[in-house]
């Protein structure tokens, strides 16, 4: 049979493993391969190829490779604890982003000491190398082995009746449920960490049993884990809820209401910052700025379809059943209410591309367990956009929102944290989506060619897309590693039909407009935390709330403060005075500490002078002292050029 690696087509007899086509490449391969992904499915390396194929062996260096070494390491932790907790019972054991965690039914919580405890005896796992061997049996078979297992019994019952095979993995006794793909055998998870132990429910219900969740993490060498465990320090340093309340961003109240921030003067300000150079971006490249409700009746998001999709995500004002009398919601998207913009009178093909900007705040009823900080909150704040355009204008359009997007992202420093994901239907979850099979195979089509047109590398997301049509997602990871959306940008064929959107056409005839739905920056509260992760506080100086602080080196130069203030002020930049009667080092140590970019230090000879002592913490380079006028026009300069530093 022909195997293709990487474009090489390799010849192998009938009967080979993906592991056996790793040997022949070279044993180092074989030794760090985690799993092979054939004809795009991550399997097993003990998997036997089906004839001729594609196969790429994946090692720790990718991420499908770190999920099965994670999700190994997850059945090392279960079989320690059943070692030394005989009586336990087992739930679930998956890889997550950074590691695994496995839900256990215990008597009372693991302490610290068992944790320390599991380790050693998963470590004497490790050393035992243990062959991990995949089996399938009926259900039948399989209840009868996991009967003293409960949870593991309902999993099965729920296959049972449908004539499945039931997949189970052992290493040694231990016997586990699982579709797998693992690792050959546990000798190569060489460093271990138990993070944490925590309270969860099984299946996520507060109504069913409570559980002991074990975190950890593995790695195949013990300097991984060190830098991985070093770069958790660091995050934590890092994260946006430290960072952002110790430096009075924002902060969180109980009684108004989780996912609900208080944006404090310094949010605000950066917010404020960041929506006007949104939108006078969008302005100069033909951008008409709108402004509509943040409610309508439950009508109108029956027109669009948000109703029968969306409704759980939605804050509903009134009773949704209730017929006789008025609903409304709260909008979690600005299209139907910008589309009224485009349906207040006949269009005319001259009309388009017509690009509609507005600065939406938006409410999306979050589950309780994903709130966090400013990253995922119920009411939000987005750069939204529409653009309503002929079928020749698609791909241009397309490319001039990815530009701009590209831009801004560039502008607030966040361009090299990005991927991009192409997110489509589902064909086999038609319930979640709008319109037919060739809608969506023409509009994934359509957004396929432009994405390789613009040579854009991107994942493809399944069952990722909007109901309405497919996307691209411009994804970032917080410090933590998780990962969210940023900017999106969709192609819409069907919404523009629901709300009956036509314009004359060239040959006088009406025509259904394609729609483009794009933000340009995402949310702001969003991008606010991540510039603080990204930058620990010291945002770039366009962006600081506060730019300059001036500090008097005694109350006989509070004056020329004064006068330097009010000249800063009026080039528009950001400046405050320290006037208190403290020492002057003490007022410096506090800006730093306040991320401030620059500190100019004004005395009898800078008064003298017309001159400031300038201290950047940033960049030595840009210190010393400089005539007022100077300063002022470098850093006019470097706030116009978004500079980042």
């Amino acid at each position: 049979m022909n195997v293709t690696l990487k474009g090489d087509v390799r010849e192998f007899a009938a009967g080979s493993t993906a592991a056996d086509v790793a040997k022949s490449i070279g044993m180092g391969l074989y030794k760090s391969a985690c799993a092979a992904r054939i004809d795009r499915e991550v399997k097993d390396l003990r998997t036997v190829l089906p004839g001729d194929c594609t196969l790429e062996i994946l090692t720790f260096e990718d991420a499908e490779g770190k999920r099965v070494f994670w999700h190994t390491a997850s059945h090392i932790l279960a079989q320690a604890v059943k070692r030394l907790y005989p009586a336990t019972k087992f739930a679930i054991g998956p890889a997550i982003e950074g590691g695994f965690y496995y839900d256990f039914d215990v008597e009372k919580s693991f302490s610290p000491d068992d944790l320390e405890k599991i380790t050693a005896e998963m470590k004497k796992i490790v050393k035992e190398g243990l062959p991990l061997e995949r089996v399938e049996v009926d259900a039948a078979e399989a209840l009868e082995l996991m009967k003293d297992e409960p949870y593991k019994t309902e999993l099965i019952q729920e296959h049972a009746g449908k004539g499945e095979k039931i997949s189970l993995f052992k290493q040694g006794e231990f016997v586990d449920l699982c579709a797998g793909p693992h690792l050959m055998d546990t000798s190569a998870v060489k460093a271990i960490k138990l993070t944490m132990a925590t309270g969860a429910y099984w299946r996520g219900d507060s109504n069913k049993q409570s559980l002991c969740r074990v975190y950890g993490t593995a790695f195949p060498k013990a300097s991984e884990l060190e830098a991985h465990l070093a770069a958790i320090e660091e995050a934590k340093k890092r994260d946006h809820n430290k960072i952002g309340r110790e430096l009075e961003y924002f902060t969180t109240v109980d009684i108004i209401g989780q996912g609900l921030p208080i944006l404090l003067p310094n949010g605000a300000k950066v917010i404020q910052t960041l929506q006007r150079f949104v939108e006078d971006e969008e302005a100069r490249r033909g951008y008409l700025l709108t402004k509509t409700p943040l409610m309508a009746k439950r009508e109108l998001y029956k027109v669009s379809g948000h109703w029968d999709h969306y409704l759980d995500g939605m804050f509903v004002l009134g009773d949704p059943n209730d017929e006789e009398k008025e609903c409304f919601a709260l909008r979690p998207m600005t299209c139907p209410f910008q589309y009224q913009v485009f349906l207040n009178r006949m269009r005319s093909y001259r009309d388009l591309p017509m690009r509609l900007g507005e600065t939406s705040t938006l409410f999306r009823n979050e589950d309780s367990g994903e709130m966090h900080g400013l990253i995922r909150v119920r009411q939000f704040t987005i750069s939204e956009g529409h653009l309503i355009l002929t079928p020749e204008q698609l791909e241009q359009e397309f490319a001039g929102c990815l530009e701009l997007a590209n831009f801004m992202m560039k502008s607030v420093g966040l361009a090299d944290d990005v991927t991009y994901r192409f997110s489509q239907w589902d064909p086999n979850n038609t319930a979640k989506y709008e319109g037919t099979a060739e809608q969506w195979d023409e509009a994934q089509s359509l957004m396929k060619k432009i994405l390789d047109d613009l040579d854009i590398k991107y994942e493809i997301g399944i069952d990722e897309a909007a109901f309405y049509g497919p996307k691209l997602d411009i994804q970032i990871k917080n410090v933590h590693g998780k990962e969210d959306t940023l900017v999106t940008i969709q192609i819409d064929m069907l919404l523009a039909e629901k709300f009956g959107m036509e314009y004359v056409a060239k040959d006088g005839t009406k025509q259904r407009p394609y729609i483009i739905h794009r933000t340009s920056l995402g949310c702001y509260e969003r991008t606010l935390a991540l510039i603080l992760e990204k930058f620990a506080g010291a945002l770039p100086l366009w962006l600081m709330p506060t730019q300059v602080m001036i500090v008097p080196i005694s109350e006989a130069h509070a004056d020329y403060a004064q006068k330097v203030k009010d000249a800063l002020s009026a080039a528009g930049i950001r400046a405050e005075a320290d006037y208190r009667s403290e020492k002057m080092g003490y007022k410096i140590r506090e800006a730093q500490l306040r991320k401030i970019p620059y500190m100019l230090v004004v005395g009898d000879k800078e008064m003298e002078e017309g001159t400031v002592a300038v201290r950047s913490p940033r960049d030595e380079n840009r210190g010393g002292t400089k005539p007022l006028e100077q300063f002022i026009e470098q850093a006019v300069a470097e706030i116009k050029n978004c500079e980042i530093f």
